[in-house]
C-alpha cells in the first residue's frame, strides 16, 4: 500500500492500491486518462490553476504521460516494537537498484482505475522478469543490472518491452533475439530487439545534438497517380561545420556517409559509432586506394569512395547506380522506388563536385513524373528543423534540381540480413 505513482511536471499523486486514492481531489478512480492532460505544466512559467486559459496540453503530439513510481516512507499509528536476532555465519551481500522502467497503452477513454491496475500488472510483471535475467546472469559475487528496454514493432504488435543484463554486448544475445522473433513471428533477417532499435519516446531530447528524421514534418508532393517512396527508419543530418570540423566546400560526400552509418547505426545492423572525416579517409588508405597523405587532407570523395567504407567499415555493400547525365535521373523513378521500398537506406549522390543525399521519392508510374526528397549536407547553420525545412536543406526537388549534363554516381547501400 505504501506504492505510489506520480505524474510528472503536475501536482497529481495516485496510491494505485489504495482503491486508487489520489490527489487533488478532482482527480478520482473514474477520471478519463486523457482528464490528466490539463494538470500536466508544459512550461515553468505557467501556473497549475486549471482555470488559466493559456494552459498548454501535451495531447497535440503522441500522448504520453510520465509517471514516477515512488514509495512511502512513513505510516500513519504506532509502530510495533523492533526485535533484534543475530546469527553468525559468513554472507555476501549484493545490493542494486532497479532501473523499473514500464509503458502501457491506454485509450483516452479508459479511466484512471483501469490503467493503474494494468500499469501495477507490468511492473510486477517486470519484477519477476528482472530477478529472472539477474539470476541467469549472476557470476558468483557479480551482479549484472538487469535493463529494461522499449521496441517498437511493426503493426498490430506495437511496444514490446524485453530485459537485458546490462553491460552485455549484443554479440552475446543472439539467442535472447532469436527466441524473441520466433516468440513474435518476426522475420529473421533484420534487427528489431538490438539496444540501438530501443523506441525513443517523442518527448525525451536525443543527447547528441543531431537532428534526427527532419523529413516528417514536410508535406508530400502529389502526383496524378503517384506514390511516395520513403527510407524507412531514423538517421541523424549531418551538414557542414558540424562536430567543430570547418568542411565547408569539401566534405559533403563525407557527411552525405555520416547520414548513412547513422542510418546503420541506429537500425541496429552496427554498433560501431558514425565515423569521422580523419577515420573515413583513413579506411581508405587502409584498403589501398587512397596514399597515406589523403589523412587529414581536404580531398573530395565520391560515391564509389562512399561504397568502398560502408564495406571496409561497416561490412555493408552498395549498388553503384551510373548516370551519364543528370536529365537521365527523372527516368530512374522506378529503380529508385524499388530501394526505398525494398532497401529503404539513404542513398548518396554525387556529380560533378557536389554531393548529395536522397531520402525517398514521389513518382508517378503512369506519367513518369518524379519529385526526389533531398537532405542537403552543404548547409552551414545549427539545428533548427525550421531554418533547414523552410529554406530547402531538407526538401522536395524537382528533376530540374541536377545538373542535366552532368554525370552522376549513386550509391545504393544494401541491408545485411541479420538479427
Amino acid at each position: 500500500e505504501s506504492c505510489v505513482l506520480t505524474v510528472c511536471d503536475s501536482p497529481v499523486i495516485i496510491w494505485p492500491n489504495k482503491s486508487v486514492k489520489a490527489t487533488p481531489e478532482e482527480i478520482t478512480p473514474d477520471t478519463l486518462c486523457e482528464d490528466l492532460h490539463p494538470w500536466i505544466q508544459t512550461d515553468e512559467q505557467e501556473s497549475f490553476s486549471r482555470k488559466s486559459g493559456k494552459k498548454k496540453s501535451k495531447k497535440s503530439s503522441a500522448s504520453i504521460i510520465d509517471l514516477h513510481l515512488m514509495m512511502e516512507v512513513t505510516k500513519p499509528g504506532p509502530l510495533p516494537a523492533p526485535i533484534l536476532s543475530r546469527t553468525v555465519q559468513s554472507n555476501h551481500f549484493l545490493s542494486t537498484t532497479l532501473p523499473v522502467d514500464c509503458v502501457v497503452l491506454t485509450n483516452c477513454s479508459d479511466t484512471v482505475k483501469d490503467s493503474c491496475e494494468r500499469l501495477m500488472e507490468a511492473l510486477t510483471h517486470q519484477l519477476c522478469e528482472m530477478e529472472k535475467v539477474t539470476l541467469q546472469h549472476m557470476k558468483g559475487t557479480r551482479l549484472l543490472v538487469p535493463e529494461p528496454l522499449h521496441f517498437l514493432l511493426p503493426e498490430p504488435k506495437g511496444l514490446v518491452t524485453v530485459i537485458y543484463p546490462a553491460g552485455v554486448p549484443d554479440s552475446q544475445l543472439e539467442s535472447q533475439r532469436m527466441e524473441l522473433h520466433q516468440q513474435l513471428e518476426l522475420p529473421d533477417d533484420r534487427p528489431y530487439f538490438r539496444r540501438a532499435n530501443a523506441y525513443h519516446f517523442p518527448n525525451e531530447p536525443y543527447r547528441d545534438g543531431y537532428l534526427r528524421n527532419p523529413h516528417l514534418v514536410l508535406t508530400h508532393p502529389t502526383l496524378d497517380d503517384g506514390k511516395v517512396y520513403l527510407v524507412q527508419g531514423i538517421y541523424s543530418y549531418y551538414h557542414y561545420m558540424q562536430d567543430r570540423m570547418d568542411d565547408n566546400g569539401w566534405g559533403c560526400a563525407y557527411r552525405s556517409l555520416q547520414t548513412i552509418c547513422s542510418w546503420f547505426q541506429q537500425q541496429g545492423y552496427v554498433e560501431r559509432s558514425v565515423p569521422t572525416h580523419k577515420e573515413i579517409q583513413q579506411a581508405l588508405v587502409d584498403i589501398g586506394d587512397k596514399q597515406v597523405s589523403f589523412v587529414e587532407s581536404r580531398q573530395w570523395i565520391g560515391s564509389i569512395e562512399v561504397q568502398a567504407v560502408l564495406n571496409q567499415l561497416l561490412g555493408v555493400t552498395s549498388k553503384i547506380m551510373f548516370v551519364s547525365q543528370g536529365s537521365e535521373l527523372a527516368s530512374k523513378g522506378r529503380e529508385l522506388a524499388s530501394h526505398f521500398l525494398n532497401e529503404g537506406t539513404p542513398i548518396m549522390i554525387g556529380g560533378g563536385v557536389l554531393a548529395h543525399t536522397i531520402l525517398g521519392v514521389a513518382w508517378s508510374k503512369t506519367t513518369g513524373q518524379i519529385r526526389y526528397l533531398i537532405l542537403d549536407p552543404h548547409f552551414t547553420g545549427a539545428e533548427d528543423l525550421q531554418v533547414i525545412t523552410d529554406k530547402g536543406w531538407c526538401g522536395w526537388k524537382g528533376p530540374e534540381f541536377w545538373d542535366q549534363t552532368a554525370y552522376y554516381n549513386l550509391c545504393l547501400p544494401q541491408k545485411p540480413k541479420i538479427i
